[in-house]
């Protein structure tokens, strides 16, 4: 993705899923690279199975801080895709999980359905999905440098649960090599 354009980006799902976590270690992987970016979130009253998502406005310019049409969105969950499509601009980049999203956005999207909670349920932890999708946004995208991803990892995370959040990270760098979209 081109470094001095505005993205924005979104990570949907339903809460407890992990996403404002998410973009909190995106986030700080582009401040590790120097890189502008503004975060917000947004999530139902529930505490789990609501509608939650965590946006972020990647730029120079980020004079609003809001997004207003999505140039990423990564969605874990059909309740997350079905209400963030919308905004999700022609060209997008479209990460979805290929089990809990069976209804996929249509247009003019590169749409990757990668089998994210899947993996981390096999990996230890379906609590690790969001950042399985982290690695696979970056292993697509070249959003940030995956060092830069690690390293937020590390920084953002409890060190009894740094060495899975990392395998997450390699296991999403690995589902996204040499994909095509589809």
């Amino acid at each position: 993705m081109e470094r001095n354009r505005r993205i924005e980006i979104r990570l949907a799902g339903s809460g407890g899923q992990g996403l404002i976590l998410g973009a909190r270690m995106l986030f700080r992987a582009l401040a590790l690279e120097g890189r502008r970016a503004a975060q917000s979130q947004s999530y139902e009253p529930t505490s789990r199975g609501g509608l939650c998502f965590s946006d972020l406005v990647v730029g120079d310019e980020a004079d609003y801080p809001l997004v207003t049409g999505l140039d990423v969105l990564i969605a874990l969950d059909q309740l997350g895709a079905v209400r963030s499509s919308a905004l999700a601009k022609p060209r997008a980049l479209v990460i979805v999980d290929e089990r809990l999203v069976t209804w996929r956005p249509e247009g003019d999207f590169s749409i990757y359905a990668l089998p994210m909670i899947d993996s981390a349920i096999a990996i230890g932890s379906a609590r690790v999905a969001n950042i399985i999708a982290l690695g696979a946004l970056v292993a697509i995208s070249q959003l940030c440098k995956p060092t830069s991803l690690d390293a937020a990892i590390e920084l953002e995370t409890p060190g009894k649960f740094a060495e899975l959040n990392l395998e997450a990270v390699r296991q999403g760098y690995r589902l996204a090599r040499n994909l095509a979209p589809g």
